[in-house]
C-alpha cells in the first residue's frame, strides 16, 4: 500500500492507541514512499496527529453516534487525520476530504467511506459550536492529558497557559556548528550559498537556527560533519560544564550523542559516555564517526558504576537524567500519549539512584551538571534539594541564562522561552 493517509492512519493508530513511538512508526511506513514530498506528507501527518490527537479524538466522541477506536482504530485515526488536516495542516477543504475518503479504500473498509465523508462534513457545518465546546476544557484546548496540565499549572501557576500553548507550536530547527572542522559564521555562510535560510543564534556560540524543520542530510555539510542537529536549550550544557583541555569527563545517560559530541568539539578532553540500552548507543557511534570525535563508550548502567568505572576521579560529570521529557513535546509529540502520571515516582527514584551513585566519582573541586528535559519540579528542584540535605560536601554553583527563570535550586528554561525546549539545570560543585 503507498496510500500516504492510509498509512500515516495505520501509524497513528499504532502511536496513539497500541503505544509505540512516532520514530518507531514513522520509521516503519516512511521507506515505504518514494516520492520526498509524501514522505515529508507523511510526517507532518504523523507529527501533527499525535499533537493534536487528544483534542480531535474528543471531537470524534461528538461527532459520532458509535465509537470507532476499538472496532476500528485504523479509521478513527484516518478521521483524526482528517480534522487535521482541515484545522491544523490548513488543506483546501475539498481536497482534504476527498484524499482522505478515498484513503478509506486504501484500508479495504469501504464500506466506512460514506461514514468518514459525513463525519467531516459534518464537521464543517458545525465547526464554530464543536470548537467552542472543545476549547472549554483543558485536555482538548491544548491537546494535553488531564494529569500533565493539572500539574503543569501547579508548578507554573503564573506561566500554565503559555506553556501548554507553547508545546504545541512548531519549533525552528537548530544545529550547533562543529567547530572542530568549521566556524559557525562560515557554516552559516555555507548554508545560506545552498539556498537556506539559515541565522546565528544570539548567545548560543555554536547555535545555527533555521525557521522551519528540512532534511539536513542533504544540507551542505552534513555528511563532512560540519553541524549536528540540537536544540539551543540542550546546547547550554557545555557552557554550564566550564570545559577545560585535559580533562576526565563523564557523559551519563549519553543517548543519543548530542552532548558528548558537543563537550568533545569544545575541548580535548578524555570522555567516557555510558549508556544503558545498546541500540541506542549504536547512536551514538554513529554521531561519533559522522562529526569526527572519539570517546570511551560503555554499555551499562550509570547507577552502578562498578561495572564500567576504571576507578579515577572525573573532573566534569554531566547527567542527563532520564525524565518525563514533558518540556520536549513540541519535538516530541507522541510523549504526552505515552507517559502517565505515575511514571513520575519511578523516574524520581531512577534520578535520586543516578546521582547518589555518581557524586562519589567528581574529584574535589569538579563540576556536576544536572539535566533533565522536564518542566516537573519533583524532576529537578526536589532532587537536586533532596540530594543537597545528604551531602554536605555539595556547593551549588548559581545558574543565570538569558532564557528562562531562576528555580529554588537551578535554572528553569520552559518551553518557548527564546524558542528553546524546555529543559532545567542545576550546577553542583564539590568541596
Amino acid at each position: 500500500m503507498n496510500d500516504t493517509r492510509a498509512l500515516a492512519a495505520q501509524a497513528l493508530a499504532d502511536i496513539a492507541l497500541r503505544g509505540v513511538s512516532l520514530r518507531e512508526a514513522l520509521d516503519q511506513r516512511a521507506p515505504k514512499l518514494r516520492d520526498p514530498r509524501d514522505r515529508a506528507l507523511l510526517t507532518a501527518l504523523l507529527n501533527d496527529g499525535a499533537r493534536w490527537w487528544l483534542r480531535f479524538d474528543a471531537a470524534l466522541d461528538h461527532l459520532l453516534d458509535k465509537p470507532l477506536r476499538r472496532k476500528e482504530p485504523d479509521v478513527h485515526a484516518l478521521l483524526v487525520l482528517g480534522l487535521v488536516q482541515l484545522e491544523i495542516l490548513e488543506l483546501r477543504d475539498y481536497a482534504a476530504v476527498a484524499a482522505t475518503v478515498e484513503a478509506v479504500r486504501a484500508l479495504n473498509r469501504p464500506r466506512l467511506s460514506g461514514l468518514v465523508n459525513a463525519v467531516l462534513r459534518r464537521w464543517q457545518r458545525e465547526r464554530t459550536t464543536l470548537i467552542t465546546e472543545l476549547d472549554a476544557h483543558a485536555q482538548s484546548r491544548y491537546a494535553m492529558p488531564p494529569w500533565l496540565a493539572k500539574a503543569i499549572a501547579s508548578d507554573w501557576p503564573a506561566q500554565a497557559d503559555a506553556v501548554l500553548a507553547d508545546s504545541n507550536r512548531e519549533p525552528p530547527l537548530m544545529l550547533r556548528a562543529n567547530r572542530r572542522r568549521v566556524s559557525r559564521d562560515a557554516l552559516v555562510e555555507q548554508l545560506r550559498a545552498g539556498g537556506y535560510t539559515v541565522d546565528a543564534h544570539p548567545w548560543l556560540s555554536d547555535g545555527i537556527v533555521l525557521p522551519h524543520s528540512s532534511d539536513v542530510t542533504r544540507m551542505p555539510g552534513f555528511t563532512q560533519g560540519l553541524f549536528a542537529v540540537q536544540d539551543g536549550a540542550a546546547q547550554i550544557s557545555a557552557d554550564l560544564l566550564d570545559l577545560r583541555d585535559k580533562q576526565r569527563v563523564l557523559d551519563a545517560c549519553a543517548a543519543p550523542g548530542g552532548k558528548a559530541c558537543h563537550v568533545l568539539e569544545r575541548a580535548d578532553v578524555a570522555l567516557t559516555a555510558v549508556e544503558f540500552d545498546d541500540a541506542r548507543a549504536a547512536r551514538i557511534r554513529q554521531n561519533l564517526e559522522r562529526l569526527g570525535l572519539q570517546a570511551d563508550l560503555h554499555i551499562g548502567d550509570a547507577g552502578d558504576p562498578s561495572t564500567w568505572w576504571d576507578g579515577k576521579p572525573f573532573d566534569r560529570i554531566l547527567i542527563d537524567a532520564p525524565c518525563s521529557a514533558t518540556g520536549v513535546l513540541r519535538r516530541r509529540p507522541d510523549v504526552r500519549l505515552h507517559r502517565r502520571a505515575s511514571d513520575i515516582d519511578a523516574l524520581v527514584a531512577q534520578q535520586r539512584r543516578i546521582l547518589d551513585a555518581l557524586w562519589p566519582l567528581l574529584a574535589p573541586g569538579g563540576r556536576l551538571v544536572y539535566v533533565t528535559c522536564s518542566l516537573l519540579r519533583a524532576e529537578n528542584e526536589a532532587v537536586i534539594e533532596h540530594f543537597l540535605s545528604a551531602q554536605n560536601d555539595a556547593r551549588v554553583i548559581a545558574v543565570q541564562l538569558p532564557a528562562g527563570q531562576a528555580a529554588t535550586v537551578g535554572w528553569q528554561i520552559l518551553p518557548g522561552n527564546d524558542d528553546l525546549d524546555g529543559m532545567y539545570y542545576a550546577v553542583l560543585e564539590r568541596r
